[in-house]
């Protein structure tokens, strides 16, 4: 392989990188993974002589730059909100997001369920987490769904919900429920130990 075959796929790598972020749902990953390509296709084009292109990548970088400073240097505001099972607008959230509920938790089924504690996480207003569960009573909830909107997956809603649930009665949160390989490193990741197939965590 020569050097100007080399050039051309790091060129095509970059454009596939500015491609990809754009699928991203979430908007710290699409700045992310923009930036990775801006850079990229800026270097390219900077090899190649393309001074428009290197222009316009680098005000890309930038752009992106200064959006993803702002979003992690600003402070999401969160609420929770102790809701009820039969609430209309819990049923109408599990059904608009049923298909991204199934990857994550591929055995969930709302109706029927046992679910008697249903709470809401809200970003300034918007809905960003659900969690629904059931009672044991002692402050022992069983989590039947933890479910975050893709553009809330960086963890701070449920370190919110964590951090708040305990005004609410709930001790102790036990995940026994089959879910993804995603959702089980998000368990691990948030602290909770898995014993005997089940994942627990003290509050």
């Amino acid at each position: 392989m020569n050097a100007a075959m080399m050039i051309e796929i790091y060129g095509y790598i970059g454009s596939v990188l500015v491609v990809v972020s754009m699928l991203m749902s979430s908007i710290i990953k699409l700045r992310v993974i923009n930036i990775l390509g801006s850079v990229i296709s800026g270097s390219y084009a900077l090899i190649i002589g393309s001074f428009p292109l290197v222009l316009m990548n680098s005000c890309l970088i930038i752009i992106n730059v200064y959006n993803l400073y702002k979003l992690l240097k600003a402070e999401q505001k969160y609420d929770l909100v102790d809701s009820e099972v039969n609430d209309a607008f819990i049923g109408y959230f599990v059904s608009h997001y049923k298909d991204d509920i199934q990857k994550y938790f591929p055995n969930f089924v709302f109706e029927n369920s046992g679910i008697n504690k249903a709470y809401i996480v809200c970003c300034e207003g918007n809905p960003s987490n659900i969690l629904l569960g059931k009672d044991n009573g002692n402050g022992v909830l069983d989590v039947i769904l933890d479910y975050s909107t893709p553009v809330y997956r960086d963890c701070s809603a449920g370190k919110y919900l964590y951090a708040a649930l305990p005004s609410k009665g709930v001790k102790v949160l036990q995940f026994a429920q089959n879910s993804s390989k995603e959702h089980e490193d998000y368990l691990t990741k948030m602290g909770f130990k898995k014993e005997n197939g089940v994942f627990q965590k003290n509050l």
